[in-house]
């Protein structure tokens, strides 16, 4: 899944030459441009965002998962000033119960099926641990500080999603509310915060089966694995969210071109030690620094990691096969909802 500038698809742009060459599966959304701010970014209106998804899906041979983080609060990319609609935070959801939940979900939900959206990098289930976490708990993206109500709003959430025929990608696993720093900027270590409660609303998801996708946090956490962040963990991902948890649907990376990864591993590492680790879905924002050939370059190094025994090609047609049921079941929510 990667990212792109730009509001509109032209013959030339290179996200078309990655879906129809390269068979890329999925995009990402932004509202604005990172790497060079002046430039336009994704969206500009609701009838702009409608139509290039549009494009977007006519290219595709396959249903293409298109992404957004569209949490409420401070992290929506489809924001008001685009003639959007704004829903509260997380921790204002929280402490109003979760009608108040199931009333955003819905709004959202139909905001992202009207525009053409079909995957929600939503809801957040960290555990408000740190209410000084300065990518969780102080900008409120968090529930509550109690897993218990985290897993009833995001059950919530989930089932709205669902309604719409969203997927709704839960995150940051194994949990980020305990944190005391961003992986946006660098190496966050959460070995001495982090506690097994900020599991329960995954294994409590899991039970309800309300898991869609979960996606990975860029955390080290040396009780689980003393070697490498959850993203490219196989401890982590295959030892816990699989085996533990039980869950065997699609697993995202968060982006790879986060700090917290680049700062210390290739680019050719990172895809191939993240597929191996459980991720079925590599996500590059291509937002923060932009590369027009990430595509074809994560495919070489797949490739490459194939040949060197790296990634197997049974743990790629495994991510596959979860690819192909999430797709189905989406086309199948869309012709129920339809």
């Amino acid at each position: 899944m990667i990212g792109f500038p730009g509001p509109e698809i032209a013959d030339n742009h290179p996200i078309r030459r990655d879906i129809l060459a390269h068979g890329l599966g999925g995009v990402i959304l932004f509202n604005r441009c990172l790497h060079t701010p002046k430039e336009p970014a994704n969206i500009v209106s609701v009838d702009q965002v409608r139509t290039l998804c549009s494009t977007l899906q006519e290219l595709s041979e396959t249903e293409l998962l298109i992404g957004i983080d569209q949490e409420g609060g401070t992290v929506r990319r489809l924001r008001p000033e685009a003639g959007f609609a704004a829903v509260q935070s997380a921790r204002e959801m929280g402490a109003a119960g979760t009608e108040a939940t199931a009333e955003a979900a819905r709004i959202t939900a139909a905001m992202l099926a009207k525009a053409g959206i079909n995957c929600n990098f939503a809801p957040v289930v960290d555990v408000d641990r740190n209410p000084g976490n300065p990518v969780i708990g102080a900008v409120n993206r968090s529930f509550s500080a109690d897993p218990d109500t985290v897993a009833d709003h995001a059950a919530t959430w989930i089932q709205e999603h669902r309604r719409q025929g969203i997927v709704s990608c839960v995150k940051h696993f194994p949990g980020h509310g305990s944190s005391t720093s961003d992986s946006h900027a660098g190496f966050v270590d959460i070995s001495e915060v982090w506690d097994e409660s900020e599991l329960l609303p995954y294994h409590r998801l899991h039970r309800q089966q309300l898991l869609d996708a979960v996606m990975t946090g860029h955390l080290v956490n040396q009780r689980i694995d003393p070697d490498f962040p959850a993203t490219l963990s196989e401890k982590t991902v295959t030892g816990i969210l699989r085996r533990d948890v039980g869950f065997d649907g699609i697993v995202f990376s968060d982006d790879l071109q986060m700090r917290a990864i680049t700062d210390r591993y290739g680019f050719d590492e990172a895809v191939c030690r993240a597929l191996a680790g459980g991720v079925d879905i590599l996500v590059f924002g291509n937002n923060l620094d932009y590369d027009p050939d990430i595509c074809p370059k994560a495919i070489a190094a797949v490739i490459a990691g194939i040949e060197k025994s790296i990634v197997s090609e049974e743990r790629l047609q495994g991510a596959l096969r979860r690819v192909r049921h999430l797709k189905q079941t989406l086309i199948a929510q869309r012709k129920r909802h339809e």
